[in-house]
């Protein structure tokens, strides 16, 4: 169950798969909190329309499987964009799984995220961004220099939460073709009857992400932390 020496005859392919997962988790993250910030900066703008426009989004997205999603993506429109392009004489065009994979999680985890700093948002003193403006900032220089900063206060909690489900959710773009490290893991344990010991490794990979992460979100958190007081916001 355990042959340390095919385990080590795998062990670079399931590494590169780790890094691959890593870089994967990584983009779509980023691309998800822009997805969440513009969403929920548009349920906050006074626009029924785009205030409707994104609660839709948020609330079909996390209404739906993540695996659905991951499917529809990368078949259902690729077919699509197949129909397309030789109905207009244009040259095949592909999904790759990696760029469908980092659409999906940023797509998926974007309503998440949304409602995190929809809620984060709401709980930044109002006294605060008045302020801004009675200094005779912009919109945006108080959305940058006081908005963001105070809300990342109340939002990081949430946020690590949505950042170790997406790191777990990377995971499904296996299905679609794409070697991280848990396809490589899966592989490796059907060719060699050693199932088990090769999807060990790979939970304990995830660990080791999930561990790195949390000491990460540690820093970050006391840097956003500066200035609060027992009981309060230091104002």
């Amino acid at each position: 169950m355990f042959n340390l020496e095919i385990i080590w005859q795998y062990m670079p392919r399931i590494l590169q798969g780790a890094v691959l997962t890593v870089e994967l988790a990584v983009i779509s993250v980023l691309c998800a909190i822009l997805i969440g910030l513009v969403a929920a900066l548009m349920q906050l703008s006074g626009s029924r329309l785009l205030s409707a426009i994104s609660v839709a989004y948020s609330t079909i997205v996390r209404g739906v499987p993540d695996l659905i999603w991951m499917l529809m993506v990368y078949y259902s429109a690729q077919l699509g964009l197949n129909a397309v392009t030789t109905a207009l004489g244009w040259s095949y065009f592909e999904i790759s799984p990696f760029a469908a994979g980092v659409f999906t999680l940023s797509f998926i985890f974007g309503a998440y995220f949304t409602e995190t700093f929809r809620a984060a948002i709401l709980a930044v003193p109002n006294g605060q961004i008045e302020a801004g403006h009675a200094y005779g900032l912009t919109s945006f220089q108080v959305l940058k220099d006081i908005t963001f900063p105070l809300m990342m206060r109340y939002a990081l909690p949430s946020a690590k939460n949505n950042w170790l489900a997406l790191t777990k959710s990377t995971a499904l773009v296996s299905i679609i073709g794409l070697d991280d490290m848990t396809r490589v893991a899966q592989q490796a344990g059907s060719s060699t009857q050693s199932s088990f010991a090769f999807n060990l490794i790979s939970a304990l990979l995830y660990l080791l992400i999930t561990y790195v992460s949390l000491k990460v979100f540690v820093f970050v958190d006391k840097r956003y932390q500066r200035g609060v007081i027992a009981g309060g916001v230091n104002e």
